[in-house]
C-alpha cells in the first residue's frame, strides 16, 4: 500500500526540520567551541599583559601631568687624573678616529670602572685630537665622562632626575636599551590580542546584550570627536 501525498508531506516536512535542527545544533556546536577559544585566548593576553598594562597606565597619567610634576634631579659631579700611559694611548686613537664615534679601549674602561664604578659597556665614544667624550643616558637621568689629551685631566657627572622621570622614560623606551624595546613590542602584540578577543567575545554576545553596539560605538567616537575638535 503506497503512502498518498498528504503523508509524503508530512515526512518530508518531518525531514527537513530534522535537517534544520541538526544543522542549528551543529552551528551552536561550533560558535560554543570559537567562543571558549576566544575567552581563552582573551584572559591569557589579560594575564600577561596585567603588570604592563598597570605600569603604562600610570606613567600615561605622569607623562601628561609632567609640568606638574617637579623633578629635582641629582647631580654628582667627579674629577680624576687618568695615568699618563693611558692618555697616550687615547691621544694616539684620537688622532686616527677625529671626528668618529667609537667604543673607548678595554685600558680606558677598566680605568673608569675601578675610578668611579663606571661601567663603559663598549659604548661609542666621541674621539677628537683634544679630547674622547664618552655619553651615557640612560633611563630618568644622565651621565658622561670626558678625558682630555693635554693634560690627562678626566671629569665624570652623574644626573638622577628621580623615580618618576625613570618609570617616564621606561613608557617612552627611551634610554632603556634592547631587551626593554623587545618587551615593548610583545607587550603591545599582546594587548592587540587582548582587545581583538574582547571585540569578538562582544559580537558573540551581542544579539542578547542591546547596549554593546551603542557602548562601543560611544567608545570609539568620544576619543575621535575630542581629537578633532580640542587638539591644535
Amino acid at each position: 500500500m503506497t503512502p498518498s501525498k498528504r503523508q509524503r508531506g508530512k515526512v518530508s516536512t518531518k525531514e527537513e526540520a530534522r535537517q534544520s535542527d541538526l544543522q542549528a545544533t551543529a552551528k551552536n556546536a561550533g560558535r560554543a567551541v570559537w567562543l571558549k577559544q576566544l575567552h581563552q585566548w582573551h584572559w591569557i593576553s589579560s594575564a600577561l599583559c596585567l603588570l604592563g598594562m598597570f605600569l603604562f597606565t600610570i606613567t600615561g597619567i605622569t607623562l601628561n601631568h609632567a609640568a606638574q610634576i617637579e623633578a629635582k634631579p641629582t647631580v654628582v659631579r667627579k674629577q680624576a687624573e687618568a695615568p699618563a700611559a693611558l692618555v697616550t694611548q687615547l691621544k694616539a686613537l684620537g688622532e686616527e678616529r677625529d671626528g668618529e664615534k667609537a667604543p673607548l679601549p678595554e685600558a680606558a674602561e677598566r680605568w673608569l670602572r675601578d675610578t668611579w664604578s663606571v661601567k663603559a659597556g663598549g659604548r661609542e665614544a666621541e674621539w677628537s685630537v683634544d679630547e674622547v667624550y664618552l655619553p651615557m643616558p640612560k633611563a630618568g637621568g644622565d651621565a658622561w665622562v670626558r678625558i682630555g689629551f693635554e693634560d690627562g685631566a678626566a671629569e665624570f657627572e652623574h644626573t638622577d632626575r628621580g623615580w618618576i622621570s625613570w618609570l617616564n622614560d621606561v613608557h617612552k623606551g627611551r634610554n632603556t636599551g634592547t631587551a626593554w624595546n623587545w618587551f615593548i613590542d610583545i607587550f603591545a602584540v599582546i594587548c592587540l590580542v587582548f582587545c581583538i578577543t574582547g571585540f569578538l567575545i562582544l559580537k558573540f554576545h551581542a544579539a542578547n546584550r542591546p547596549s554593546t553596539w551603542p557602548v562601543i560605538g560611544l567608545g570609539m567616537l568620544v576619543p575621535i570627536v575630542i581629537a578633532l575638535l580640542f587638539i591644535h
